[in-house]
């Protein structure tokens, strides 16, 4: 069975504050808040989910907003940089939009390949818009404060810097199925086995031998999630990945999909997630987001859950 990725599914990185969080990714990025449930291993902290109108997989950012988390520390073995896709032409809108909102926004020099923003959420976490004209099959969320015609598509691509790339490319090459498009620099460029570009389609490997290696902590991501069509595809890539030698986790029921997950060699957790059953499997389409919801297994504690998470007023 073909076990090549189909694109990226999320990532998934760590806040503080969840109302600040919420703020910025809805009101600055206009990016829709999608599920408002809590980290199904540690209860204690919402994990919070935004994306297009419906949460499709390649546009959702996830984030678990832990108050007392210490700062992360941007180095190797980890995502450093997560890029969303944004229509071409559009970045000098976005630009006027960042500085009326007083967030700061630079072009990166090294980018020069692409037409680039950065920009940091108030945890410092590193967000990247790119201007491209590739195709994408999702449904931007036009009921936020950025306009339809401008809105953020989904992820385009991350970057997992590292200390020694090479490992991390033959992973990606050998293992994962991607496919080596570019160089430039001390980045290589791999893109999935999708016959055309699109949202999620790109994985760029920076190379950083002096950098001191990441700290995984407020304001970094966690892990990068893959996508699998349905269970088949999963378990394919389970055994294919386990009979190379990949220490990976049994599957997970998160309820808006399953999971597995490994550590790539440099370190940099990875995921493998179902595109389905979506995030209206518990509430509608036109309701995401606005209530916490739990799994079965943890509705039984709701009273207890919901007296230690902190508030975060109207979310509707």
């Amino acid at each position: 069975m073909d076990v090549r990725p189909t694109g990226l599914h999320h990532v998934t990185a760590i806040a503080t504050d969840p109302r600040a969080n919420a703020d910025f990714y809805r009101d600055v990025l206009g990016l829709r808040l999608v599920k408002r449930t809590v980290n199904f291993d540690l209860p204690d902290t919402y994990h919070l989910y935004y994306g297009d109108r419906a949460g499709n997989p390649g546009t959702v950012l996830t984030f678990f907003p832990w108050p007392d988390a210490p700062p992360g520390r941007s180095g190797t073995g980890q995502a450093t940089t997560t890029t969303l896709s944004v229509p071409e032409g559009s970045l000098g809108w976005w630009a006027d939009h960042l500085a009326a909102l007083n967030v700061a926004a630079t072009r990166p020099t090294e980018r020069a390949e692409e037409d680039v923003l950065a920009l940091r959420d108030p945890d410092g976490l590193l967000i990247e818009l790119a201007a491209n004209a590739d195709p994408h099959d999702t449904d931007p969320w036009d009921g936020g404060a950025v306009p339809v015609e401008r809105a953020v598509r989904g992820i385009r691509s991350v970057t997992l810097t590292e200390r020694d790339a090479e490992e991390t490319a033959r992973m990606l090459g050998d293992r994962l199925g991607f496919r080596l498009v570019d160089e430039f620099g001390d980045r290589l460029r791999f893109r999935t086995g999708a016959a055309t570009p699109g949202v999620g389609t790109i994985v760029d490997v920076m190379a950083d031998p002096g950098a001191e290696r990441g700290l995984v902590a407020a304001g970094s991501v966690h892990h990068v999630a893959y996508r699998a069509p349905d269970r088949t595809a999963q378990d394919a890539w389970r055994l294919a990945l386990t009979r190379e030698g990949v220490d990976v986790t049994e599957v997970r029921d998160r309820c808006y999909f399953t999971s597995i997950y490994f550590n790539e060699p440099g370190g940099a957790l990875l995921e493998i997630a179902t595109d389905g059953p979506g995030f209206d499997v518990d509430e509608p389409l036109l309701e995401l987001g606005r209530a916490l919801r739990l799994p079965p297994w943890l509705e039984p504690d709701r009273e207890s859950i919901e007296r230690r998470l902190p508030g975060m007023g109207e979310t509707g």
